[in-house]
């Protein structure tokens, strides 16, 4: 689990304290859990580029392959892959709105995708090489977020309930990005 994470995380949840907040463990835990996927070779700490005293930890190839090729999650995404268009859309409201309840049951904060995070933010549209693309801006850690960026995990989301309009913006970024 924490490699999958690890694997899925952005670059502000890919940290040892943000990784025991998400497995719900102590730090000193994940800790433990890091040094054996570094030992593993699946994991590489990097220091911060934001704060020097501060280690991002990276998935290697070696640890990429090893989601692949074990993950069992990967029957799950098949699955999915295999459904319509119209029904992964249906599937995916039903599933976010379990999530919901779940969340406000719980009263827990999980982590989730940029997207539906109530900081992000739209900056405007850019161009990169002719084509346009799409400018966010993380309200949180006043840090530029790319459009591959906001399908990434972050532990500091919070959810926000009423997102039409970067929803509709990063659907056309998405498409004018795959034609």
């Amino acid at each position: 689990m924490a490699l999958r994470f690890l694997g899925r995380a952005n670059r502000f949840s890919r940290t040892p304290s943000a990784l025991a907040g998400f497995i719900g463990a102590t730090r000193a835990t994940a800790s433990q859990i890091v040094k054996t996927l570094e030992s593993k070779s699946f994991l590489v700490r990097k220091p911060s580029q934001e704060d020097k005293r501060s280690v991002v930890l990276h998935v290697t190839a070696q640890g990429e392959k090893c989601l692949n090729q074990h993950d069992p999650i990967n029957h799950v995404v098949n699955a999915v892959t295999s459904l319509g268009n119209d029904e992964c859309v249906r599937l995916r409201d039903s599933l976010r709105e379990v999530l919901n309840h779940l969340d406000a049951a719980h009263q827990r904060l999980d982590a989730s995708v940029c997207r539906d995070c109530m900081f992000l933010a739209e900056r405007g549209p850019a161009t990169s090489k002719g084509r346009a693309s799409a400018e966010f801006m993380c309200r949180l850690y006043r840090a530029p977020v790319s459009l591959d960026e906001t399908e990434l995990l972050c532990t500091s989301f919070e959810r926000t309930r009423d997102r039409p309009k970067i929803e509709e913006h990063l659907d056309r970024a998405r498409m004018a990005s795959q034609g």
